[in-house]
């Protein structure tokens, strides 16, 4: 498409196969967003696109990833507010019709698996070396391990006993993330409402179905664990099965404190950790051909339709001569 899109705080600028999502940096962005800096999201990560009237005067053009395309979106698990969004751009109400618009370019560019989860990452993680400080240790991912160390004012005795930890990457099944901003997490001390704890194979058999990310069980993408979920990841019982361990009695888990493992810094920790650990996981589906969709025209009523929606923004101001007598042309070698 090759168009620029300007909200506030973020600029969406449209390509021939993906929207490239810029975040302004400022005191009113949200950090997650600042921290993540620019995102290049191919349409054939998105599932659906929506226009919505926001707060305040304003209207919200948002792209609805698809199950296991976004790493980040899969460890976020729905606990993100709508301010932290990567895939909300956020417009004067007088431009709905152009928002309109821009939301069915993206729905033309969607394909046939858009209704589908995706079978590997289409959208990029932030790249490790990463580190943040959680409330009780420091925790580094340098692409290949994940490792813990203790802060001897935060960590439980627990954790001192078993010492600083490392876990390889092969060693892992999913990660499991709680916001910091979660309500009502039964943390055992007052500030502290997060955890980021990591699901190591033979572990979380118990609640492999519900899991699900980067474990290459049936369901790609299903998110990393329900919200308020403790995770399977200490001891056996005696039944065989995996018991929970709080948080801050797991060696495999940091948790989260007043300052201490922020939004911005703990869940792009996990989305590059989610995204490492599904490109280890063997693929169930490696060496089948993947369906493509038939070549074909596009129907010639929603070209119509298309242009003549064109018309109307062009009448509007919306469009110069140059941009409706371009797209015009776009629309007709479609035919």
């Amino acid at each position: 498409m090759g168009d620029v899109l300007a909200g506030f705080q973020t600029v969406w600028e449209f390509e021939t196969d993906s929207v490239l999502i810029r975040f302004e940096r400022g005191i009113r962005t949200p950090k997650l967003l600042q921290a993540l800096g620019e995102r290049r999201v191919p349409y054939e990560a998105l599932s659906a696109v929506e226009v919505t009237p926001g707060k305040r005067g304003t209207v919200v053009l948002r792209a609805v990833p698809r199950p296991g395309a976004d790493p980040l979106m899969d460890a976020a698990d729905g606990q993100l507010r709508d301010g932290g969004d990567p895939y909300r751009l956020v417009l004067p109400a007088e431009r709905g019709t152009l928002a309109e618009y821009y939301a069915e370019e993206i729905r033309a560019a969607l394909g046939p698996a858009a209704a589908t989860p995706a079978d590997s990452y289409l959208v990029a993680a932030p790249a490790p070396p990463l580190s943040f400080k959680a409330y009780d240790g420091k925790a580094s991912f340098d692409g290949k391990a994940v490792s813990f160390r203790w802060f001897w004012t935060g960590a439980s005795s627990a954790k001192w006993k078993a010492g600083d930890q490392r876990f390889r990457i092969d060693e892992l099944a999913g990660v499991e993330w709680r916001s910091p901003e979660s309500k009502g997490s039964g943390s055992p001390k007052e500030g502290r409402s997060g955890y980021l704890r990591l699901l190591r194979h033979g572990a979380q058999d118990a609640h492999r179905g519900a899991v699900g990310v980067g474990t290459g069980a049936a369901r790609p993408g299903a998110g990393a664990g329900a919200p308020g979920s403790p995770g399977l990841t200490g001891p056996s019982g005696a039944d065989g099965t995996a018991v929970a361990t709080r948080p801050d009695h797991d060696p495999a888990a940091v948790v989260f404190g007043l300052g201490y493992g922020m939004v911005h810094e703990s869940l792009p920790f996990a989305a590059a950790v989610l995204e490492s650990v599904r490109a280890a996981t063997p693929d169930p589906s490696a060496g089948r051909a993947r369906p493509t969709a038939p070549p074909g025209r596009r129907d010639p009523a929603d070209i119509a339709d298309r242009i003549r929606h064109l018309g109307e923004l062009h009448t509007a101001g919306l469009l110069t001569d140059d941009e409706f007598s371009s797209k015009k042309a776009e629309l007709l070698a479609e035919l």
